[in-house]
């Protein structure tokens, strides 16, 4: 799964490595982004701008906002089952920016991995987004990340990953009209393009910001900082 990740970088470097116009909103770096906060994202819709939307899916059939576990993650493989992301999947897809992604080892202590690309460089994991109409009239726009199973860099933490989209995706990616050829991007990015490295335990708290949270915590550890 992904249930935290960062995008730290600066705003020049970020509208230029996107092809932006700017955002509907100031840009705040953002160290530990967390389900229910409202996060980067450019939709198809809006492929120049960077908007800000609530991580954590609310389904087009709630009456409220709901107060279980937010869908933060949609699984790559059954994207087609659930109603939810089937309506989605056809029309309105996302970029999620990122600079590193977390992860806690499954099972074991709450020992926090940051993911982040070999060449230390911005990406953008795959994303669905939808528009949420509350009884009182307010529009709350929210978005999902989509998962699949781990590469071999992951393996040894947790057994899925975000999508990673690779540069020359993100256009088909938000726009392309086939479905069919849209779920093929849909597969683990090579283990040989990133990189991980252990972090603070600050970040096991939603609550936690600061540019300390990405740096290295350890040196000896099960990954090396290459």
């Amino acid at each position: 799964m992904c249930g935290r990740f960062s995008l730290t970088t600066k705003e020049s470097q970020l509208n230029e490595f996107f092809r932006l116009a700017g955002g509907d909103e100031p840009y705040v770096p953002r160290y530990n982004g967390a389900p229910t906060q409202k996060l980067a994202v450019i939709t198809g819709d809006r492929p120049g701008h960077l908007q800000w939307f609530r991580w954590g899916l609310i389904p087009f059939w709630s009456k409220e906002l709901p107060r279980t576990s937010p869908v933060i993650n949609a699984r790559a493989e059954s994207i087609d089952e659930k109603p939810m992301f089937r309506k989605l999947i056809s029309g309105r897809r996302c970029l999620v920016p990122a600079d590193g992604f977390y992860e806690w080892p499954k099972g074991g202590p709450k020992l926090p991995y940051r993911f982040v690309m070999a060449d230390q460089s911005i990406f953008a994991m795959a994303g669905l987004w939808d528009g949420w109409k509350s009884p009182d009239g307010e529009l709350i726009h929210s978005f999902t990340i989509i998962t699949t199973t781990a590469n071999k860099l992951m393996e040894p933490i947790h057994d899925r990953m975000p999508v990673i989209l690779e540069k020359n995706q993100y256009d088909a990616w938000l726009n392309a009209a086939d479905t069919e050829y849209v779920k093929t991007m849909l597969k683990p990015l090579q283990a040989e393009k990133m990189k991980a490295y252990r972090v603070s335990p600050k970040v096991n708290s939603a609550a936690a910001e600061g540019p300390d949270l990405i740096l290295p915590y350890e040196q000896n550890d099960l990954f090396s900082v290459i």
